[in-house]
């Protein structure tokens, strides 16, 4: 054992004792961080605008921050752009994080020097709790990717401003800078194609131990090294024995990923975001990721159902159930305040809170009134791989056909780029559809009541995921498909690719 993984176990030891602590005191750490927030803040232009001086319970936070999003904080966040301090938070952030938005455009992000520890302390401490769990450290000791955007960074209104993993590249701890792939220069190549050969060229004969990544985007650079050298990844890397993935669903990708490593291996998943890191897989064999508690953020949760409510009902962490989908709202020491996400949680647990990501809030399909959301749709697909285990696939994504050209009626299209097709595409389409009913009782009344038919799957040819990405600008880094929309731009742009 390397002096890297024999001093990273007493480490790890102590980070899980202090998880310990705060996970049993989880109200209370979250009433504490409740009341600080809005102490810190209340001499700030959003806590005069909000009267921060007169909060003094949970009941009086509610009514005085409203929930928003980033339209409704852009106003304020225009004003630190042009260099103005104490607007959101004390001060200046230490950076934007830039992010781009389906509809307020590109979005900056603040993140203070009180919450850039959440982002970094939070990623490491993912890893310690597994060596905690798990006794494995030898990985430490070898090199380590960390498949991310560009680290080069410009400024706006004096703030420093870049994509969120390119911000973090700047604060790899040292002790890990010297085993980190790929190189800083390589890091900064803007074109992803581009940028993947050169990481290929700079990894392919290292002992890598740690890969880290969006799924798809670790896919991307699997596949072409297996189209370099025709080796599986655990002939190529024989040291790789721990995946780390956020960002998307990861079942989808499992199959394919896996049978492209050639071997099983040990997976951390992260939920991370430009607003804050907020959750961690703490266990290896538990169901779910630890919500973080104790690292800068007040959480609130909205029932899903009454997301769209004129004042919808807001629950502190204590309120919450398991089983129920709920908005989560953040409020962090950065300056967000009463921001709603658009991610959708479930909790698996409450001693500790631990979640699933369930989907977006706007992303769904309720052409019909069916409001079928992200994780039915996923849980519907795994179904249908189960049944049929050749399948692979590669990327999808689902919108509705309201008014189809050879007429009939209307259903739900999913566009597919398979790896592997099912060697029976009738009985998977009606496997995966009949799971669909199942777990969607308003998609079940509307097939049985003839006002929807079966869904539609239509096979996509090798690499259209990547295309539609590179055409819209958004191929590698952080960047991914949404799984279904209530409209056709995805579809008919990915049509279109098809033809």
């Amino acid at each position: 054992m390397g002096i890297k993984a024999f001093l990273s176990e007493p480490l790890a030891r102590y980070i899980v004792a202090q998880q310990h602590e705060w996970i049993a005191a989880s109200r209370e750490v979250q009433e504490k961080w409740r009341t600080g927030l809005v102490q810190k803040a209340m001499n700030t232009q959003f806590g005069k605008d909000h009267f921060f001086k007169d909060i003094h319970s949970y009941v009086d936070f509610k009514s005085a921050v409203p929930v928003s999003d980033y339209e409704d904080l852009k106003g304020y966040i225009s004003k630190i752009k042009e260099g103005e301090e104490n607007i959101l938070w004390p001060g200046k952030p230490l950076y934007f994080a830039k992010t781009s938005g389906t509809t307020s455009g590109t979005k900056y992000i603040p993140i203070s020097k009180d919450s850039i520890s959440n982002h970094i302390n939070s990623a490491r401490n993912a890893i310690l709790t597994y060596i905690a769990e798990t006794g494995k450290a030898q990985f430490l000791d070898n090199k380590l990717i960390f498949l991310s955007g560009s680290p080069v960074l410009t400024e706006t209104g004096g703030v420093l401003t870049g994509r969120l993993s390119g911000i973090s590249n700047h604060h790899v701890p040292a002790y890990l800078r010297a085993n980190q792939l790929p190189s800083y220069e390589t890091n900064c190549i803007e074109d992803w194609e581009t940028k993947l050969d050169k990481i290929i060229d700079e990894t392919i004969d290292q002992p890598m131990s740690l890969i880290s990544g969006i799924p798809p985007w670790v896919q991307m650079y699997f596949d072409r090294i297996i189209a370099r050298t025709g080796k599986k990844i655990k002939d190529v890397f024989p040291e790789f024995s721990l995946f780390i993935y956020g960002g998307v669903n990861f079942e989808p990708y499992r199959a394919k990923l896996f049978e492209s490593i050639g071997k099983p291996i040990d997976s951390i998943e992260l939920y991370p975001a430009s607003e804050g890191f907020f959750a961690y897989q703490d266990s290896q064999d538990e169901e779910g990721l630890l919500l973080l508690l104790d690292t800068g953020i007040f959480y609130e949760f909205i029932p899903t159902e009454n997301f769209f409510d004129e004042n919808p009902k807001r629950l502190s962490i204590g309120e919450v159930e398991i089983g129920k989908n709920y908005a989560m709202i953040i409020n962090n020491n950065a300056g967000l305040w009463g921001y709603s996400l658009g991610d959708t949680i479930r909790f698996v647990s409450t001693n500790p809170y631990r979640v699933l990501v369930t989907g977006r809030i706007k992303h769904f399909i309720s052409a019909f009134g069916e409001h079928v959301i992200g994780e039915e749709i996923e849980k519907a697909l795994r179904y249908g791989m189960e049944r049929h285990p050749e399948v692979e696939v590669v990327e999808f994504t689902v919108a509705p056909m309201v008014a189809p050209e050879q007429g009939g009626l209307p259903y739900h299209e999913w566009l597919v780029e398979f790896a592997t097709l099912p060697n029976n595409m009738e009985q998977f389409v009606q496997d995966v559809d009949r799971r669909l009913t199942e777990l969607n009782v308003y998609y079940d009344d509307l097939i049985k009541g003839s006002i929807l038919r079966q869904l539609v799957l239509k096979p996509l040819r090798k690499n259209s995921f990547i295309d539609y990405m590179r055409a819209s600008g958004k191929l590698g880094g952080q960047n991914k498909v949404p799984r279904l929309s209530n409209d056709r731009k995805i579809a008919d742009e990915l049509t279109k690719i098809n033809q």
